[in-house]
């Protein structure tokens, strides 16, 4: 199914139904919905809306609890829509899971669970690295063009991961935005960040393994600039850096959707660990 907005598509999606939150600016507009079967029949439903008011800011809460989370591991599963498409990249799909609703350990009795371990039959021999991504398409639209990603997060043990992931994608109308970062503990040592046109970039700011069971307070302050993604600064605890970094945007995509994502990368030795995330809001404006 797609969402149209006065022709521009702004959200789409492999199941039958959709239920978001939809960024649209005030004033007079045309909806349009499509739905194609596996057969390549279409239909699609028009209607007329008007928007009286939109808050300047919206704040997306809990979506750790939230429905709709999807996960890959090197490639999209069979059945996903994206059959075969590179997902997490690695070499192969590791046993993971989500766990939601989760009471202890957490901040506010409702953490996520994200797992990743062996047995690793799935992985090529080692040293093989298997990675896990989690992503949530919450919202769609192209009214929106700042967004701020705060979250808490919990490892149980630091020095299994080869790197933890941070994502917001926002695409609409054939092209995307990506703001992706990690923290790359055994590659780079950096806060890396993702460009479009050359991959994992390092910024100059160290990230080394966190404390284990403890929990960690994550913000992405980053914007859509005409067509590029601008990083504007990352808080970590309580150490504000000023990345300020400019990328190219990336064209001729189709999926459209604002999404928050989560990647589990494994290192080397394929050690299995834990990440919990709670309070995870999308803040857009």
């Amino acid at each position: 199914m797609r969402l149209y907005v006065d022709q521009l598509a702004v959200y789409f999606t492999f199941t039958n139904s959709i239920d978001t939150q939809i960024f649209v600016a005030p004033g007079k507009h045309t909806l349009e919905v499509t739905a194609e079967d596996n057969e390549g029949y279409i239909s699609a439903t028009i209607l007329k809306i008007t928007v009286t008011s939109q808050s300047p800011t919206t704040t997306i809460s809990a979506i750790q609890g939230m429905q709709g989370w999807q996960s890959c591991g090197a490639l999209f599963p069979p059945g996903s829509g994206r059959d075969g498409q590179i997902c997490a990249a690695g070499y192969g799909t590791p046993q993971s899971t989500l766990t939601q609703n989760v009471s202890s350990p957490s901040m506010d009795g409702k953490s996520a669970q994200f797992s990743m371990g062996g047995p690793w039959s799935n992985c090529t021999s080692p040293p093989a690295y298997c990675n896990m991504l989690y992503f949530n398409p919450v919202a769609g639209g192209n009214n929106v063009s700042h967004f701020t990603y705060d979250l808490y997060f919990y490892v149980d043990n630091p020095s299994a991961p080869q790197a933890l992931e941070f994502d917001i994608n926002q695409t609409f109308g054939g092209n995307r935005w990506v703001w992706g970062s990690e923290c790359n503990f055994n590659g780079s040592k950096k806060w890396d960040i993702w460009d479009d046109v050359n991959g994992w970039t390092p910024t100059v700011f160290d990230c080394k393994p966190f404390p284990a069971n403890t929990w960690i307070h994550l913000v992405w302050n980053v914007e859509r600039v005409g067509n590029q993604v601008h990083y504007i600064s990352l808080t970590v605890g309580d150490q504000t850096y000023n990345v300020d970094t400019y990328f190219k945007n990336q064209v001729d995509w189709t999926l459209e959707e604002i999404d928050v994502a989560f990647q589990m990368d494994g290192n080397y030795r394929e050690a299995p660990y834990n990440v919990w995330l709670d309070k995870v809001n999308l803040t857009a404006n």
